[in-house]
């Protein structure tokens, strides 16, 4: 497996990281808990040593669920949570990144995933109620009490981190890249790059549609986020849109074949071409899944090739959104 350092910091880690929010039976439809406990251990096995998860992924299950599936395997692996988000029985009510906020919630994180450190801690979305440098205290606090390794953010504009840095040192930025969404190659990228901020991408897979599995009359169960058509200020899964884009991955599909690959390699292998990004989260609920993500890692996209995938989008008429304005970033 192919390994990155994330930013100015000691965590190396693989080139694919494994994503949880799948592992959330309210918010990603229903899964075989047994089976996706499997996957975790079968990942480490494979090489994978990031796992990636949050305190609002069900909200909490996710981060029980992955503290079991982890066992006595918890040291073996580079552990990142998020924290940022207000609750009121199990519902979330808002964003909330004040320090004392930030401090409790990472305390029942640690709790919840039954280990003593934390390796890196996200604020999950931007609190604009709270001054950053407040937050940053808090996240500067909690690395000096030996709660957590390193810390960093998710959804975050420039304008954001670079406020950020003022006040400390982040490690990372996670945000959501795929080829549907190449909103962060404007900004986002180059300054993660240029900064040595890693960036964690996550979406590798399009939210399932760069996996070949939809077709124009797929729905989504109730309680799956997709079902209400927006996607992150994107409106990937609105109905017409939603066609258009089922008709680009059937032709990606195709196109990944002549090369023994499926779509989901290539969409994977896609993301980690770019010169910025860390690691790339995906979701995997079972071994099959694990097995043909891990192959990706040994592709390498050619010019042709993207130059190739690229067509496809224009001869759809299907944007990929990098020129939209940094706005439409959460906030």
């Amino acid at each position: 497996m192919e390994q990155r350092r994330i930013g100015n910091t000691d965590l190396v880690t693989s080139a694919i990281g494994f994503g949880t929010w799948e592992m959330s039976t309210t918010m990603y439809g229903s899964i075989d808990v047994t089976e996706a406990a499997r996957a975790v251990n079968a990942a480490i096995d494979a090489g994978i040593t990031l796992f990636d998860t949050a305190e609002v992924y069900g909200p909490f299950h996710s981060e029980e669920l992955l503290a079991k599936a982890l066992g006595k395997r918890r040291d073996q692996i580079i552990l990142v949570t998020k924290v940022g988000f207000q609750y009121d029985d199990m519902k979330v009510t808002g964003t909330n990144s004040q320090p004392e906020h930030v401090i409790a919630r990472t305390d029942s994180c640690l709790e919840r995933l039954d280990t003593d450190v934390i390796d890196l801690m996200l604020i999950h979305w931007p609190d604009h109620d709270t001054p950053i440098e407040d937050t940053m205290g808090a996240l500067e606090q909690l690395k000096t009490d030996g709660k957590i390794r390193h810390y960093g953010v998710s959804n975050f504009n420039v304008e954001m981190m670079e406020t950020c840095q003022q006040h400390g040192s982040l490690a990372a930025n996670q945000v959501g890249y795929h080829m549907f969404d190449r909103r962060m190659e404007a900004e986002v990228l180059p300054w993660c790059h240029a900064n040595d901020v890693g960036y964690m991408s996550y979406g590798s897979l399009g939210f399932g549609l760069l996996t070949g599995a939809f077709t124009a009359d797929t729905t989504f169960e109730k309680g799956d986020w997709r079902a209400r058509g927006g996607a992150f200020g994107l409106p990937l899964f609105e109905a017409e849109p939603f066609a258009q884009e089922v008709r680009v991955a059937d032709r990606l599909v195709e196109l990944a074949k002549e090369h023994d690959k499926s779509l989901a390699q290539m969409a994977i292998s896609w993301v980690l071409g770019h010169e910025a990004v860390s690691v790339a989260l995906v979701g995997m609920r079972n071994e099959h899944e694990l097995n043909e993500n891990v192959a990706a890692t040994e592709w390498k996209l050619t010019d042709d090739i993207r130059a190739q995938i690229d067509q496809v989008f224009a001869d759809e008429g299907v944007p990929t959104y990098v020129d939209a304005p940094q706005a439409l970033l959460p906030g």
